[in-house]
Formats: C-alpha cells, structure tokens, sequence
C-alpha cells in the first residue's frame, strides 16, 4: 500500500496510469479488478473523474513474494531507499541475482534479507552489474514500480555513470561507442563487436590523465552484457586489469569498473533523484 499525490489539475486515474506512468493494458486491468485504488479514507474513485493537483489517492493491491533465498543478515549498503526503490552499492565480486537455486549469497539474496528486515516481501533488479563491477544497483520494492522503471530504463531516462581507468591516453576527451556487441562463439561468457549483435551505444568523458591511462567517466545508453568493457577494449583502450578483453593483468588480478551515480525522475515522489556512490 503506497499513497500518490496529484500534481497535475485535472489529472484522470485513466490518464495517470495509461499515459504518465504508461503501465502495462494487463497490469492496468488486474488494478480495475482489484478495486486499488480508492481515496485516503478508502472511498471508491470513478477512474475518468478529473482530480485536481494535491489530491492524494491510496493503492492497495496485494505484492507477490520474490523468490531469493535471504541471507542470514543483509550485508551491503543501502544508500537510498523509499516506499518505492531501493538503491544499494553492490560488492565488487558478487553476482547481482543468482543463477540456480545454489546460488544464495548474491546482491539480491542480501536485498531480500534487508526486505524481510521490514516486514516485506518483494524486491526485484531493474538493471545489473556484472560480477566483477561495483557499485549502483537500483530495485523496485513493488510490481508497479518495476514496470516503471523497466519502461525507464528501455527509454534511457536513468542516467547511470561509471568510472573506469583505462590502458593509455584516449584521443578525444569525449565521444561516443556506437557498436553492436553479441556473443563470441568461442568463448562462453566473452563477447564481441558484432553486426549481427544487439545495439549499444556507450557515451565517454576523460577526467584525468596519467602517463600510460586515463581515467573515464561513462553513461550507458543501453545495457549490453560487458558492454563498457567491450566498447573500450573494441577502441583500443580496456580497462586495466581486465585480461578477459585484452588488458595487462594487475597485481590484484582484477578490473576496476566502478557504478558511481544513478539519476532520475522519481514516477512516484515526482522529484529529481541523483545517488552517488562514496566507496
């Protein structure tokens, strides 16, 4: 159960959830059914009655269980939450969610742990990091939010930044990768430019500069499997330490890609929110 407040005159139920938050015609039909959403005091609301700006209606419609296996106790940081997401700063070595029923130790097992903590019982991912990447992941804490923020992200209206330091010195202090990237059939986890592949597209900023590397900052456009891995290695410049796409290997025998900052519109509190990542 969550409250919205209108801040928009004339604002139908209709219109909110059709064409501001653009659900789903199947979730929009499960809410009807339900009869989810009603007034603060639980009154009926005729869904094409025009509601003026500051009216605050109620949803309440029963959340399905996630399925991750909770860890004993949630050891990761959450560093933003409200009624409607969480956003938590994911180890480097961790998986985001797990791959069969063995697997209990990863990003969301400890999200589901800290959801149980407060008497919920659903969390799901809207994007993910690859193992060996730290730092931002976002997850909705309902199923209207997930379609949300599924849309969200489709759309590229989550803005998420990465750090990484780079083999040598890029040319151009800013630019943009623009190539498909699909699975190489000869390596299982690997991939590759391709132009056969799905589209990615990677935009890059240099903000510092050493002898032999610089230090890039980096948005993603799309969300492509090690998709700024490939697109650095592909320009001739991978991430140190990252062997699997043609880097030196390190001491530690590790890459350093870092999600630093996450920043959107809020489709429930109406307001800006940018996150940063202090690790």
């Amino acid at each position: 159960m969550f409250h919205y407040e209108i801040n928009t005159n004339n604002l139908t139920v209709e219109d909110l959830l059709r064409n501001h938050w653009r659900l789903g015609k199947k979730l929009v039909h499960e809410l009807r059914m339900a009869k989810a959403i009603t007034t603060v005091d639980g009154e009926p609301i005729q869904w094409k009655d025009p509601l003026q700006a500051g009216t605050i209606i109620k949803f309440t419609f029963p959340i399905p269980p996630s399925n991750y296996q909770p860890t004993p106790v949630c050891a990761i940081d959450v560093v933003y939450e409200d009624d409607h997401c969480l956003i938590v700063s994911k180890p480097k070595g961790m998986s985001t969610h797990p791959n069969d029923a063995r697997d209990t130790h990863t990003c969301m097992n400890h999200v589901i742990a800290h959801i149980k903590e407060q008497g919920g019982t659903y969390a799901e991912h809207v994007h993910r990091l690859d193992r060996g990447t730290q730092g931002l992941l976002l997850v909705a804490k309902h199923p209207l939010a997930k379609s949300i923020f599924d849309r969200m992200i489709e759309e590229k209206s989550i803005i998420r930044t990465y750090a990484a330091e780079v083999q040598g010195n890029l040319r151009s202090s800013t630019g943009t990768i623009a190539e498909s990237i699909g699975k190489d059939r000869h390596h299982a986890t690997r991939r590759v430019v391709s132009n056969t592949g799905q589209h990615a597209v990677t935009h890059y900023e240099v903000v510092a500069r050493y002898k032999n590397s610089c230090v890039v900052h980096l948005i993603l456009e799309t969300g492509r499997t090690h998709q700024i891995r490939v697109h650095l290695a592909h320009i001739g410049h991978p991430i140190i330490g990252d062997t699997m796409y043609g880097a030196r290997e390190t001491a530690s025998g590790d890459y350093e890609l870092h999600a630093i900052q996450l920043e959107f519109e809020h489709p429930f509190l109406n307001k800006q929110i940018v996150v940063k990542d202090q690790q």
